[in-house]
This record gives C-alpha cells, sequence and structure tokens, in this order.
C-alpha cells in the first residue's frame, strides 16, 4: 500500500494491542500500515477484517457462541429458510440470516442455536411454535427424525471421525472452527491430484493450507489441529486419518522403496474420486491453489526445512505442542 502522502511503499506492521468489545478486552495482534515519513499509520477493509475478527473469535470462544458456518450448518441440515428458523427459535424476522453474515448473536440466543443442533431439541421447538402450520410443523419433525435415524445408522462412522479429528469445539488450535472431516479429506484429495506427494510433503501442504488461510482471514480451512514433531508441522493423528482415507477409497497410498533402503509413502488420487469444489468458497479454493504452485516444485527435504523456519513450529516442537493458529501472522512468506 502507498503513503497518500509521499506515495512511497508503506510498511505493514503487526503489534500486539488490546480492543474492547462488549465490555470484555482482548489481546490482539494489530495490522496497519505505517508511512515512515509521517507516522501515520493506515488500515484497509482487509486489514479491518483480519483486526476484528481476531477480537469476534475470542469474544465467541470465551462465551462459547457458535461461529457463522457453524450457524449455517445447523439450518441447513434441516432444509429450513433463515426466516423460518427465526421464526421457529423466536428471533427477529431478519436475526437469523444476520446471525450467518457474521453479526454476533447474544449470548442467549446463541444457547438456542447451539440447541436445536440437537434433533430431539428441535422437534421441541418445532411443536411449541405457534406461528408455523400443522403440516409445517409435520414437515420439519419428519426432517428432524430422518437425521436421528441417520445418526443412528451410523453412529460408528461419526464416532470414529469425531476420534480420528477430535470432537473440540472451534478455538485458536483449530483456527476457530469445527473440525471438518469432509473438507480435510477434500484438501487430501486435493493435493493428492495436483502433486502426488509423500506422506510427509501432504502434512506440510495440509499446515500450510490451513495457516495462510488463517492469516488471511482468521478462520482455518478444515478446522484441524496440527501439532510441532521433528519434521515439521502435522495434521494431529495423521496416521490414523490417512489410513482411514486410504481404507474407504478416498485416495490410493502407493509404498515406493528407494536405493538409500527407505520406503516412502506416496499419496496418489483415484480415476473414481475426483475432488469436490463445491466444499469450499473461492477465497479457500484460492489458498490450496497458491499452495499447490508454490511448493509444486519443491522436495520434501526442502519443505521440510522451510517447515522448520516457522516459529510455530520452533516454540513448539521440543515438546511436540498443538501449534496455535496465532502464529500463522508471522508464516513464511510465498
Amino acid at each position: 500500500m502507498k503513503s497518500p502522502f509521499t506515495g512511497k511503499e508503506m510498511k505493514l506492521v503487526k503489534e500486539k494491542r488490546s480492543i474492547d468489545f462488549r465490555k470484555e478486552t482482548f489481546d490482539i495482534i494489530f495490522h496497519f500500515y505505517i508511512c515512515e515519513d509521517s507516522g501515520e499509520q493506515f488500515t484497509t477493509d482487509s486489514l479491518d477484517d483480519v483486526n476484528m475478527n481476531q477480537v469476534y473469535n475470542q469474544y465467541r470462544d470465551q462465551f462459547n457462541i457458535p461461529f457463522p458456518d457453524e450457524i449455517i450448518r445447523i439450518r441447513e441440515k434441516y432444509q429450513l429458510s433463515a426466516s423460518k428458523m427465526s421464526t421457529i427459535l423466536g428471533f427477529g424476522a431478519n436475526s437469523y440470516r444476520k446471525y450467518e453474515s457474521g453479526e454476533m448473536p447474544s449470548v442467549s440466543n446463541a444457547r438456542l442455536i447451539q440447541m436445536i443442533d440437537d434433533p430431539k431439541k428441535f422437534i421441541e421447538l418445532v411443536e411449541l411454535c405457534d406461528e408455523i402450520t400443522e403440516d409445517q410443523k409435520k414437515k420439519y419433525i419428519k426432517r428432524a427424525q430422518h437425521i436421528l435415524n441417520e445418526i443412528k445408522q451410523n453412529q460408528f462412522s461419526f464416532n470414529l471421525k469425531d476420534y480420528l479429528l477430535g470432537s473440540h469445539l472451534a478455538d485458536i488450535y483449530s483456527g476457530y472452527r469445527n473440525p471438518s472431516f469432509e473438507k480435510f479429506s477434500e484438501m487430501v484429495v486435493y493435493f493428492s491430484e495436483r502433486l502426488c506427494p509423500f506422506k510427509t510433503k501432504m502434512n506440510k501442504l495440509l499446515f500450510y493450507a490451513d495457516f495462510l488461510m488463517f492469516k488471511q482471514s482468521c478462520f482455518s480451512i478444515s478446522g484441524v489441529r496440527y501439532r510441532a514433531i521433528d519434521k515439521g508441522p502435522v495434521p494431529n493423528n495423521f496416521q490414523s486419518i490417512f489410513e482411514y482415507l486410504a481404507n474407504t477409497d478416498e485416495i490410493d497410498i502407493c509404498y515406493v522403496s528407494f536405493p538409500q533402503g527407505y520406503t516412502g509413502e506416496q499419496f496418489l488420487s483415484r480415476e473414481d474420486r475426483k475432488f469436490n469444489p463445491e466444499l469450499f468458497n473461492e477465497a479457500e479454493l484460492a489458498i490450496l491453489n497458491t499452495v499447490a504452485e508454490a511448493f509444486k516444485e519443491t522436495s520434501t527435504q526442502d519443505i521440510i526445512e522451510t517447515s522448520h523456519l516457522e516459529n510455530g513450529w520452533k516454540a513448539n516442537v521440543q515438546d511436540r505442542k498443538i501449534i496455535s493458529y496465532e502464529y500463522a501472522f508471522d508464516i513464511w512468506q510465498m
């Protein structure tokens, strides 16, 4: 960004600041440009979003308020419009739509939204709602009962996915996303199609995709937690996750023997399992492409060495700890 005073390129500065929101104070990494000649500070719309999203994310985390993607997911599983969901919950006509767009719900409204994630609770509220017809009630209750049956029939699969990714709520260690096994699987399929990487490189590609997305938006793509180990950042529980994806024919893993005497695990895409871009927004797809392009010619050893430059890895590798997404703000520049 150029200074409006001198026309020179300004320096992007990141510093810790405290911001007040709803009677609470939150420490964030504040981003701004500074004109070194005049000392004036400037932000852009995108930097304003990064700064305020840090505040909103911490507030949601502290008071257990669902994030917009979660609010959308809950409504969509019942196949309702935002206005109809507002009616059932007793909100104002446009409240649910505003919450999906990022407006912060009150703590009491947030609790109601979380409660109806349980189909049984949703049925109770539908039955109590006097502003919808009996035919509509029957339709919505039928849909909720169908969801209950699906959960019962696929309980093992649901439990296994929770085990593999963890059932934690969104926080700074998940990039303020609830873990999505579906999106994480698609990320693995994407990099398998584009690059056919070996396992160690795959782990770094996934790390950079999630952390670069957080750097840009304050949200990860997958909600996965990453741990620092000797060879760089890796998705937590990655061995079991990759085995599951191979066993369910999401990808193929080919074992390659090298002259040095070791065997590598190479990820290959399947003809009958193409990448599904519908699960991602434009910004997420752009990040996946950026990471693929940046590392398409990079060897496994080189990407390991690159990941060892990251402060998030250096600060956590000694105790093999989970890496906070806060380290995304000083991640290696592509």
